[in-house]
């Protein structure tokens, strides 16, 4: 299963690991760590970062949407498969 984190740009939802609000520092530590190891990924188009969505493989990556958003989509995912069931 796939999530669109924006812009048509989308992710494995299993590799998710966590989706967090960008504005801490910690995050912003996280962001430029990804950054020296290659590994950071901007799915913004350019706008402002509203999310970073840490994935198993230590991938970091940059959404323009806001966490609720990605959230809501993500819970949009488990209802429909769980539909299915």
């Amino acid at each position: 299963m796939f999530v669109n984190i924006g812009f048509g740009n989308i992710i494995y939802l299993s590799r998710i690991v966590a989706i967090v609000n960008p504005n801490s520092s910690p995050m912003k530590r996280v962001k430029d760590e990804a950054k020296k190891k290659g590994k950071l990924i901007d799915a913004t188009e350019g706008r402002k970062t509203r999310s970073i969505i840490i994935t198993d493989s230590d991938h970091v990556i940059l959404s323009a949407l806001q966490v609720e958003t990605i959230l809501q989509r993500v819970n949009e995912i488990y209802r429909t498969e769980n539909e299915k069931k």
